[in-house]
């Protein structure tokens, strides 16, 4: 089992959710996040005053998928994330040692 996390622009989520059922993946988590990468942010112009603006509104998504789901996960997010501009995103995999369903008390791939 896998964690795949990836950060992503707002306006993509809904096409990275679709994808992500149409591939068979069943939960997914979503955080309002706030961050910057090789952007380093933007300057705006408000009430005559430019500031800068350090951290851009992100999205973060987390879901936990059996192994054999991770390539096709990462390709779906990648392949309906994509705008080919600088700030969009990354996807990061990790190990899952263990999972438990609360209200069952199911574990391991049976809880997911």
């Amino acid at each position: 089992m896998k964690m795949i996390m990836a950060i992503i622009k707002p306006f993509k989520l809904d096409e990275v959710r679709e994808a992500l059922s149409g591939i068979g993946v069943t939960g997914i988590t979503v955080t309002e996040v706030k961050g910057f990468g090789r952007q380093k942010g933007h300057t705006e112009l408000y009430r005559g005053a430019e500031y800068v603006v350090d951290f851009l509104p992100k999205v973060k998504i987390e879901a936990a998928v059996p192994d054999t789901l991770v390539e096709r996960t990462i390709e779906a997010i990648e392949n309906s994330a994509r705008t080919g501009k600088i700030g969009d995103g990354k996807i990061f995999v990790s190990s899952i040692e263990q999972v438990v369903r609360i209200r069952t008390g199911e574990t391991g791939g049976d809880a997911l």
